[in-house]
């Protein structure tokens, strides 16, 4: 072997050792449910970019958030974190940017980084974050139409709807860095209210009929199942009677909604387009999802924040074919927990132990094991919002079992398995009244004591590993009896 072939031979081993530095894609959407796309069953919305995009890789079909809120999901995707670990608990607080997160990760890795959208978490600036080599974002919420942004520091006003501007600059950043690895974060705005459906979209789905869950309806018996705040909800901006303070009816804002999706559809083929034409499709890990659920009339319900399933539920789309086969459609509970991890895992860089989440490409690679049974919910009262009250929750493969604090009122638990429509709360008997003590005490039925406590107990377990207050999981504490 000549001093030429030595070293090819010893580049290619050295090639076959290092990780690949797999291109990320994430395109991650606002308040799409998970059942919004035709892929997943919806009676007329069409979405055949997201369609085409499950047939080629994994269409999840429980995928959960952690804490149903825009910014304690997004901090929970970017960090791996639990909201009680980055403590944003709010759509106000910043993220502590001490926190590592997979940009910032994957930007020390040699990776070229880049935001385009909302960031949200701290609303009171537009300001590049750490971890970000290329930056276009906004003010809070932003706007659907003609948004000011600022793009890597230079503050203008754009001209158009916001879905496609993210798009054509993410599309743009693609060109730029086809020849290196990258990491693109697209953050749409869509589908927020006030829902502003592009030009091309608005007259769409007019004559369609709007869907309406069974329990959208007023009933006493219904609502003697649930908490009291359930029924008040009802009548507030986040409730169908004074749906979004009344400025628009149920079925034009249902419908808008539903037509703003659809440029979050062209968005995604769009983008896979781009990647296609730069050869570049087949070994990139390309992921969509909501942000977090939402409910159009469950329970008497709009918006999010609640523990009910549309809230927590999202869709969750993985493509990359040199990773994984296509027409997947996994079971396992996966949550946003785990994206950062996935993502890490993807591009061979360390994710480190501090996160919350597991990489799940072992569950699209056929190799999962031990794979999850539960999770932890988490959402803080909001002063601005106050119909929705602290909530601390598991929800297990069987299970949803929901506890609200600060309130004299009924605390939930639904089988999931006999119960999808979450119509029994097997709890409903259960109201503190004039004794001392605490929920589990007023349960009757030992069997179902006994699996309250249970819950309660892996709860707690839940919270103390990963450094919350197991005290939310309302065990009794030694000794508390003789403390009353």
């Amino acid at each position: 072997m000549n001093r030429r072939q030595f070293l090819a031979a010893a580049g290619a081993t050295a090639a076959a050792q290092t990780p690949k530095k797999r291109n990320i894609v994430f395109i991650l959407s606002d308040d799409h449910r998970y059942d919004a796309m035709s892929c997943a069953g919806h009676p007329w919305l069409q979405t055949p970019n997201l369609d085409r995009l499950a047939a080629g890789g994994a269409h999840f079909q429980n995928a959960f958030v952690t804490s149903s809120l825009c910014s304690p999901s997004r901090a929970s995707i970017l960090t791996g974190l639990y909201m009680h670990a980055h403590k944003v608990q709010d759509n106000f607080s910043p993220l502590n940017a001490a926190l590592p997160t997979f940009p910032s990760i994957l930007q020390k890795e040699g990776y070229r980084t880049g935001f385009f959208g909302k960031w949200h978490m701290g609303g009171d600036s537009d300001e590049r974050r750490p971890g970000f080599d290329d930056w276009y974002s906004f003010f809070g919420q932003g706007q659907y139409e003609n948004p000011p942004v600022n793009d890597n520091g230079t503050k203008k006003t754009e001209t158009g709807n916001i879905t496609d501007i993210l798009t054509e600059r993410a599309c743009q950043f693609i060109d730029r860095n086809a020849n290196r690895p990258f990491c693109l974060y697209l953050s749409h705005k869509g589908v927020h209210f006030p829902f502003q459906p592009s030009a091309r979209h608005k007259k769409l789905y007019a004559d369609k009929a709007i869907p309406r869950p069974a329990t959208i309806w007023h009933s006493e018996e219904r609502y003697a199942q649930k908490p009291e705040w359930v029924k008040r909800r009802r009548y507030t901006r986040h409730g169908v009677e004074g749906l979004f303070g009344q400025v628009i009816s149920f079925e034009d804002a249902y419908r808008d909604y539903m037509r703003c999706l659809l440029a979050i559809d062209d968005s995604v083929g769009e983008v896979t387009k781009k990647l296609e034409a730069k050869d570049l499709l087949n070994d990139t890990l390309v992921v969509y999802m909501g942000d977090n659920g939402y409910m159009w009339g469950e329970h008497g319900l709009v918006d999010k924040r609640a523990m009910y399933e549309p809230s927590i539920r999202v869709p969750l789309i993985a493509h990359c074919p040199s990773l994984f086969k296509k027409g997947q459609k996994p079971k396992e509970m996966v949550l946003n927990l785990d994206l950062a991890p996935t993502f890490l895992e993807a591009a061979g860089a360390a994710s480190g132990s501090q996160m919350h989440g597991q990489s799940w490409l072992p569950v699209v690679q056929g190799k999962a094991a031990n794979w999850r049974k539960d999770f932890v919910y988490e959402y803080e009262w909001e002063r601005d919002y106050p119909y929705t009250p602290t909530i601390t929750g598991l929800r297990t493969e069987q299970y949803s079992f929901m506890l609200s604090e600060g309130l004299w009122d009924l605390d939930e638990l639904y089988d999931i398995v006999k119960d999808p429509d979450q119509l029994t709360n097997l709890l409903s008997n259960a109201k503190i009244g004039y004794k001392r003590g605490r929920m589990i005490e007023q349960i009757a039925d030992p069997k179902l004591k006994a699996n309250v406590a249970s819950l309660q107990k892996r709860l707690a377990e839940i919270l103390k590993q990963t450094g919350g207050d197991p005290r939310r999981a309302g065990e009794a504490i030694a000794g508390y009896a003789n403390a009353l």
